[in-house]
């Protein structure tokens, strides 16, 4: 009974946040400044349109109507996948976002196993070599790692990798070599971070009752931190790591832009750009659904990693 609660306590959690994420995109299309009806027919005809023709596409476009009966309707159409229409295409806005979500994911799935690559080996080491030289030289470089700007790592890496070494391409997609230098600039980024946050953990477990048993045991420290104190440090780790996962999506609208890569993010600048309600709001819902739906895939899976936490005993339910 207390894992269905629990259970049914996430989704309506999770239900709740989408809705008022929902409303603030709503809002951001409603409360932006200009017409669009007048900016439809400016792009579709070259200049500006008479009152009347304003008028009649506004009646067409329901944005006549009271903005509460507008929302349910566009909250409707966004649930069975219809976000409007792009004011700067005139194609199905998530038509296009479609699209561009999937270079985004894998986008954001190689980052993330590029940060488990550098942090996890990096995290182990800091941890067993406690105190000495190499704990050090590991903790300043992650401080300087979470310290610097996702962009300047992305120009270093251009400028290493495209320029000095011409080994792979500064931007644009095309194949497996594209997605390197963006997933090797966000995993940088997000290793840093990640590195710092499992040395942590793993010191507190290795600080536990049962680390001190095994010790005695004539466990080795290595042996210790690899088979017993490493899975019980995962859980804030892939709670972070999946928070990545998403925040890529979002972070993508810097990253994508400096290398060109087709996804959600460079659409948003452009949608951006050219004042594409519709289609500002449609990534606002999209990348929201996807983090939504990732922080509830690891509230459920806290489990997995950690048999003191199940589904009963999450660290929301215990707080």
């Amino acid at each position: 009974m207390t894992s269905a609660r629990a259970f049914l306590r996430r989704i309506l959690g999770a239900v709740a946040i989408w809705l008022f994420v929902s409303v603030l995109a709503f809002a951001l299309g409603s409360l932006a400044p200009g017409d669009p009806a007048q900016m439809i027919l400016l792009r579709r005809n070259g200049e500006a349109p008479s009152v009347v023709d304003v008028l009649a596409l506004r009646t067409e476009l329901g944005l006549d109507q009271p903005p509460v009966r507008r929302y349910v309707r566009w909250l409707t159409a966004a649930v069975r996948g219809d976000f409007g229409t792009s004011f700067r295409t005139g194609q199905p806005v998530f038509a296009e976002l479609r699209t561009r979500l999937v270079a985004s994911l894998l986008l954001a799935a190689a980052a993330t196993i590029v940060s488990f690559i550098i942090a996890l080996p990096v995290a182990l080491l800091s941890a067993a070599r406690r105190g000495l030289v190499t704990d050090h030289v590991v903790r300043v470089a992650a401080l300087v790692g979470v310290s610097t700007p996702g962009y300047l790592v992305a120009y270093a890496l251009i400028l290493i990798f495209a320029v000095w070494f011409r080994v792979l391409p500064a931007a644009g997609a095309g194949g497996m070599r594209h997605v390197l230098l963006p997933a090797l600039t966000l995993g940088l980024v997000s290793a840093a971070g990640l590195s710092r946050l499992l040395r942590a953990t793993l010191l507190d477990e290795l600080n536990a009752e049962y680390m001190r048993t095994a010790r005695a045991k004539g466990v080795s420290t290595w042996s210790a931190i690899v088979r017993h104190a490493l899975r019980n440090a995962l859980n804030p780790v892939v709670t972070v790591s999946a928070l990545r996962f998403g925040r890529v999506l979002s972070e993508a609208v810097i990253i994508e832009t400096v290398f060109a890569w087709p996804g959600v993010g460079l659409a948003a600048v452009a949608a951006i750009s050219d004042r594409d309600y519709p289609a500002i709001q449609g990534f606002m819902l999209l990348v929201a659904t996807v983090f939504i739906m990732i922080n509830l895939l690891v509230d459920l899976s806290y489990g997995a990693f950690d048999p003191r936490m199940r589904l009963g005993a999450l660290p929301m339910e215990r707080a």
